[in-house]
């Protein structure tokens, strides 16, 4: 079965067709669908920003379409980056730009009050039109410094288990992450869509 990732982010992709290919799912970019737009996430949750970017799609090509929106909530900033964790620092912030700023931001703030969760939203729509959602949450605690070398965005500075997602193999974060665990339950929408 064709299904659409409402993205042309490569490592996106690849991670979900790493994901997909095995059960029987050819998963394209939008681009490779011929759907040549940039959707503004103008949401002020992960679902709608999501579904934002789905429908775009879905309306574009009318194959089987999902998206994703992910981020960082801290709990001490009422929830910030939350939806704007992209651009919490800026829009041409590097990575290491939005942990620091995160880390000024909790500066002296003791570690029980650190709690934080990543989050990923996904947003399914079949080629009948109807919308499935799957969410996934990963909690933690905001690290007083940087650690590691792997991973991306604000893994350095998010502690799960005892060490950063940076500090752990791609499996290991693989297993436990936001992203895993919404694409677990994305996973259980397609076989029932496949029955």
């Amino acid at each position: 079965m064709k299904i659409v990732l409402a993205s042309n982010n490569k490592h996106k992709l690849e991670e979900y067709r790493k994901i997909l290919s095995p059960l029987g799912f050819d998963v394209i970019s939008q681009s490779e669908a011929g759907v040549d737009i940039e959707v503004d996430e103008t949401g002020t949750t992960f679902e709608e920003n999501a579904l934002l970017k789905a429908r775009a799609v879905h309306e574009a090509c009318a194959l089987p379409v999902f998206a994703d929106d992910s981020g960082l909530e801290v709990d001490f900033l009422d929830g910030r980056p939350g939806v704007y964790s992209a651009r919490y620092a800026g829009k041409d912030a590097t990575d290491k730009d939005r942990c620091q700023k995160i880390l000024e931001e909790l500066k002296g703030v003791e570690p029980q009050k650190r709690t934080a969760r990543f989050v990923c939203v996904i947003q399914y729509i079949n080629e009948h039109g109807e919308v499935k959602t799957a969410r996934g949450e990963c909690k933690g605690i905001i690290g007083e410094s940087m650690a590691g070398n792997g991973g991306f965005g604000y893994d350095p500075i998010f502690i799960c288990g005892g060490k950063s997602f940076a500090e752990m193999s791609s499996e290991e974060k693989n297993s436990i992450s936001h992203r895993a665990r919404a694409v677990q339950k994305f996973l259980e929408i397609l076989k029932e869509g496949k029955q």
